[in-house]
């Protein structure tokens, strides 16, 4: 993955939830990474994936949101926002393999046939038993 220019990258520290006590209300650890999706160039087939991959996390205006709280400090969030970042990006980048068409061989297609008919007579079988 190429690097993410650095003027596409906005960042803010939050107060965050979850564990660390009375730091918590103190400082602001939760990092908010907001990336300008227009900036970094993308292909348009790695643009219309990003934009599945992201969801709601993409904005009408182009900006992806990332938010990491997951961690007690502001450097170990901002780490995981941008690992988030890079592998949203290395995801999208990603190519899906083109699928073959196969068709069935005529033996496959005889197999097949066979086997619905012996099917079908185990079933005819079970009917009611006719006392002539």
């Amino acid at each position: 993955m190429a690097e993410v220019p650095e003027d596409a990258i906005e960042e803010r520290f939050l107060a965050a939830t979850g564990p660390g006590g009375q730091n918590v209300n103190k400082v602001a650890t939760a990092c908010q990474l907001r990336v300008d999706v227009f900036r970094l160039a993308l292909p348009p087939e790695s643009y219309r994936r990003l934009k599945v991959i992201a969801g709601s996390r993409l904005t009408a205006g182009g900006t992806l949101v990332i938010t990491a709280r997951r961690h007690r400090t502001q450097e170990a969030n901002r780490q995981d926002a941008r690992a988030r970042l890079a592998a949203m990006l290395d995801e999208a980048a990603k190519r899906e393999a083109r699928r073959v068409k196969t068709k069935p061989s005529k033996a496959a297609k005889a197999r097949r046939v066979d086997a619905k008919k012996g099917r079908g007579a185990v079933k005819a079988g079970r009917g009611r038993v006719a006392l002539d």
